[in-house]
């Protein structure tokens, strides 16, 4: 009699212990129902965690038919608002978002475009990926090598990433080509859609003879679309500009404006595309101008990794003594995102 007391005990524990975890459930177009921990939302991309599998489900978004969560979020709207609480599905189709203050706002699905579970640890508010490149060519004895890498931290109003790029390039009877690139940048979300940013970025490229570029940006942006489907940009701000090159009698310090714009299409099931434009034109060297464009298509593979292929494009109209007003590098790797 106490062993089959104990048993049940024992189950009860169990079966009460996996309830109280899967708090949130979440119903498909096609009627079927998961139950388990709703991780967040991010790119029409939701993730669900259960107490039965090893690997989180994700589901896009517009294949839920409703949600209900215990769980809450920083949510935002496609208008740039934000709310921390959590959501419930109505009879209509709209969802109910509920405030931890107790307020509550009604909104169509697609309006919601990010959500992040307020409890995340440090770990699950990061993101980062590293994708390599390599090419070898017997003639000349070609040697070519791409890397590049980002990691960032994204927290309730703010976020900061970094990254590091660089390209090299040997053979035989020809100057060694090598560029390499890396930044930091913090921005704040303000209400709506605007936003401030602070950055500081370096930059050296044998082609313009630039031993290092250090730029620092301080300005502000807002979001003209942020959907499910794609999110674009635009900001704009003021530079300080140091450059250093392989004549000392070359090396430049100036104040720069700066507009970049920045498009990101991921609705495409497994390809992405993003695209970003900065302009900077000279204000203490009058009639200078500058500018980088990036261009990247990421094909998504199991397990987190990806193949990439992508174009980045620097342009000075007002390059020194004997370098070239532009440079390009088309690079393809292949990576692991976290």
């Amino acid at each position: 009699m106490k062993r089959i007391k104990y048993t049940f005990l024992l189950c009860f524990i169990f079966i009460s212990g996996a309830l109280f975890s899967q708090v949130d459930s979440v119903r498909f177009v096609n009627d079927n129902v998961i139950v388990g921990e709703v991780k967040g939302m991010n790119q029409g991309v939701l993730t669900i965690e259960t107490d039965y599998s090893d690997d989180d489900f994700t589901i896009e978004w517009e294949g839920i038919k409703s949600i209900s969560t215990k769980t809450s979020f920083l949510i935002t709207i496609s208008d740039g608002r934000r709310y921390n609480g959590n959501i419930h599905s109505m009879e209509d189709g709209k969802i109910k978002i509920i405030t931890l203050e107790g307020r509550s706002t009604i909104v169509s699905p697609d309006e919601i475009v990010f959500m992040e579970s307020v409890d995340k640890d440090f770990w699950s508010k990061m993101n980062a990926s590293i994708d390599f490149g390599w090419d070898l060519t017997k003639a000349n004895n070609l040697r070519q090598s791409s890397l590049r890498s980002n990691i960032g931290y994204k927290a309730e109003r703010w976020s900061i990433s970094t990254y590091y790029n660089a390209f090299s390039s040997n053979q035989d009877s020809v100057s060694k080509v090598s560029r390499d690139d890396a930044g930091i940048g913090f921005r704040y979300y303000f209400q709506r859609k605007w936003f401030g940013g602070l950055s500081t970025s370096f930059f050296s490229n044998t082609e313009q003879k630039l031993l290092l570029r250090s730029n620092g940006k301080l300005g502000a942006g807002t979001y003209i679309i942020q959907t499910n489907a794609v999110y674009w940009n635009i900001a704009a701000g003021a530079s300080f500009n140091s450059e250093r090159y392989e004549q000392s009698a070359d090396d430049r310090e100036s104040i720069e404006g700066f507009v970049d714009t920045e498009l990101n299409l991921f609705d495409t099931g497994d390809l992405s595309l993003r695209t970003k434009i900065t302009l900077y034109p000279g204000i203490t060297e009058s009639g200078r101008w500058r500018s980088d464009f990036n261009f990247d298509v990421k094909y998504d593979l199991p397990k987190d990794f990806y193949i990439k292929m992508g174009i980045t494009f620097n342009y000075d109209n007002m390059p020194v003594q004997g370098a070239s007003e532009s440079d390009y590098v088309f690079a393809t790797g292949f990576g692991w995102e976290l």
